[in-house]
């Protein structure tokens, strides 16, 4: 059998959700994608539903956290989007879910709005205010200790004082806080 020519394709656009629910709910794909055509279903009819064309891929959830590609027909965007929005709950158990974008492959999809969303953290020791200390990095942000606390949390037995220099009077920091930076210098 021939393949059909580029032009006479069906052209798909992959919308990325972010699910969201109680950390004990436990949702599979098939019982996501069930309530994903009935949502379709009810709102539209038949007709509209079918043409929208919702599928699932790529579904991960666990603690009560998730996240998905949903495949739609190009020109049905705002139908799958707004199909995804009539889903409160899954199973009995209450859900919430977020679009996070549209693109128009599954890799672009991946590499734009999941990519290091599931809470991949790296440590590094950074210099700020002229001292080498801990550092967390998840995505954009930064969190730098205040004292010579690894991230982990074990504390070293040096204290962090420093002396004031407009009073002259020793100031001792919390150990326990994070401060953000703007500026590190990475070692």
């Amino acid at each position: 059998m021939k393949h059909l020519p580029k032009h006479l394709r069906p052209r798909w656009r992959y919308l990325a959700v972010a699910i969201e629910s109680w950390p004990h709910a436990s949702i599979d794909r098939e019982t996501f994608q069930r309530e994903l055509w009935y949502a379709a279903q009810n709102l539209y009819g038949d007709t509209q539903s079918a043409q929208t064309d919702l599928a699932v891929f790529n579904f991960e959830f666990a603690g009560g956290r998730g996240e998905t590609i949903i495949r739609t027909r190009r020109g049905a965007e705002s139908h799958a989007r707004t199909a995804i929005a009539c889903i409160d709950e899954i199973d009995n158990h209450a859900v919430g879910i977020r679009v996070l974008g549209i693109s128009g492959t599954v890799r672009a999809c991946e590499e734009r709005y999941f990519n290091g969303r599931t809470g991949y953290k790296e440590e590094s020791d950074v210099v700020f205010e002229n001292k080498s200390r801990p550092a967390v990095i998840c995505g954009l942000c930064v969190d730098v200790a205040q004292s010579n606390r690894n991230a982990t949390g074990n504390t070293n037995t040096d204290t962090d004082t420093d002396t004031d220099k407009n009073t002259g009077a020793d100031s001792n920091r919390d150990t326990d806080t994070f401060t953000g930076a703007t500026r590190l210098d990475f070692e």
